[in-house]
């Protein structure tokens, strides 16, 4: 992922928007800890996420890393000042003493100011002295340079996504046609020559995955009457706008392929596709971490009921707190969206899908759907009808009387011989059949109409049974 911004193409996009152009320097020091827990995890630290802000006890950001094969604690200071003294860099050595963690620590204070001679001496001090909790310090200047690594403006305190990964949106191990001439196969009556090429359209639409923990625990006088332990990933829609959850079927599609995305190179793609369009991230990285954490509250806020010292029953809604759900990462993918619509005639079929190479999932199915009704699905039988290019449920397909092919009640024309309606493609096959049909003798003319020529035949040996009945013969 590519977290860039910069200078005018984020100060149009933010005005677009209609938000605030925050300056590092204006932001508050919540506000400071959200940015340098996002330039930490997009720096490679692991498990980043920020202390509850209660009572923190000189931890805003804890993580870890991990470094030849070790894997380490770090505690993190964050200080939204001008200048940071030896007191500050002293407290958080003893809040890295203090911290609960089964590995070698450390500490980092970052400041968007300067530090002064005595807290550098201190932190010195402790390196020379191969102190167990070192402190390592990051002033403003050394933030900037940080930011350059992953490709961060600092000055105004955003981080906006700009990904350069995609999904495949083909299987390169076919046709990008495949999909559609799967979907026509299934089609009766209808030859492969006579299927044109579809004309492919492709959206790179902006996804986001949130990966977080829930961890929280619920007590009352009795004891614990609740406890939440869940690892979640949340596949957002990151287009302007609200975010939203994609449906289950497509973020299942985005999960179980993120680890094989490529490089969004328009170039290639543009000479597999006949039009292409790549959609804008609307929101910055901080905003879809917040929206998923308060997505996860919801999620998992519940009701319980237990009882009490007294033996009454009593209820306890158990809604985890803000500091109980820890983002470890926020991962940026575009989804690739498919239509193909194929021309068959008078008619145009789309068949539009979300695509990781060779998985799909489908969302518009126009080429199994009757044209002249609702029913769709491929679970149905379906016919084309090549005298005008419709596909036809099996209420809306007849047999051609003169060709004996298919054709659909749409286009057809019909006449009455012998009392039962014939189908025919156009004017001329109704009258070549009707010159055939003068020509006929009676008895073939009156086969045009098989259950009228049964009834008569079964009429008649009633008739005739009857008869020899009343004569006494039978």
């Amino acid at each position: 992922m590519s977290l860039v911004q910069s200078g005018n193409d984020y100060t149009l996009a933010r005005e677009q928007l209609g938000k605030p152009m925050p300056v590092l320097d204006e932001l508050s020091g919540f506000e400071f800890e959200d940015v340098m827990e996002d330039v930490f995890r997009n720096l490679g630290y692991e498990n980043v996420h920020q202390a509850a802000r209660t009572a923190d006890e000189g931890r805003d950001v804890l993580m870890e890393e991990v470094v030849d094969g070790e894997r380490r604690g770090i505690v993190v200071e964050c200080k939204h000042t001008d200048s940071v003294g030896r007191p500050v860099v002293q407290k958080l050595h003893s809040a890295v003493a203090t911290y609960d963690f089964d590995g070698p620590k450390r500490g980092i204070v970052a400041t968007t100011g300067r530090f002064t001679q005595p807290a550098r001496e201190y932190a010195e001090r402790l390196r020379e002295n191969d102190d167990p909790y070192p402190i390592d310090l990051i002033d403003g200047q050394d933030l900037r340079e940080l930011a350059d690594e992953i490709g961060l403006d600092l000055y105004n305190g955003r981080i906006e996504i700009l990904c350069d990964d995609t999904l495949r949106p083909y299987d390169p191990a076919t046709s990008l046609d495949a999909p559609v001439a799967a979907a026509m196969r299934d089609i009766e009556n209808l030859d492969a020559g006579d299927v044109s090429d579809p004309y492919a359209q492709v959206t790179f639409r902006p996804t986001v995955l949130v990966t977080a923990e829930t961890d929280a625990t619920f007590e009352t006088s009795v004891g614990v009457v609740h406890r939440v332990h869940e690892r979640d990933r949340l596949a957002v829609r990151a287009e302007r706008g609200t975010p939203a959850p994609l449906s289950t079927p497509v973020g299942e599609l985005v999960t179980n392929n993120r680890h094989a995305t490529v490089e969004l190179d328009e170039a290639p793609f543009g000479e597999v596709f006949d039009e292409m369009e790549t959609r804008r991230f609307g929101e910055t990285q901080t905003e879809y971490k917040e929206w998923a954490i308060e997505r996860l509250r919801e999620h998992h806020t519940s009701t319980v009921s237990y009882t009490g010292g007294n033996n009454v029953t009593y209820e306890k809604t158990c809604e985890p707190n803000r500091s109980d759900v820890t983002v470890h990462a926020v991962e940026a993918v575009y989804l690739p969206e498919i239509r193909q619509t194929t021309e068959l005639g008078e008619y145009a079929y789309p068949l539009e899908y979300y695509a990781a190479g060779p998985s799909r999932v489908t969302t518009e199915d126009g080429i199994h759907a009757c044209v002249h009704c609702e029913t769709s699905g491929d679970g149905e039988t379906y016919t084309y009808c090549a005298n005008c290019g419709s596909i036809n449920c099996v209420e809306h397909v007849r047999t051609e009387r003169l060709e004996g092919t298919p054709v659909c009640t749409g286009c057809a024309v019909t006449e009455r011989f012998m009392l039962s309606t014939k189908y025919f493609y156009d004017e001329a096959n109704r009258d070549a059949f009707r010159e055939e049909y003068d020509a006929l003798p009676f008895y073939e003319k009156f086969m045009e109409n098989v259950p009228l020529a049964a009834g008569v035949v079964l009429g008649v040996l009633v008739l005739v049974v009857g008869s020899l009945f009343a004569v006494g013969v039978l």
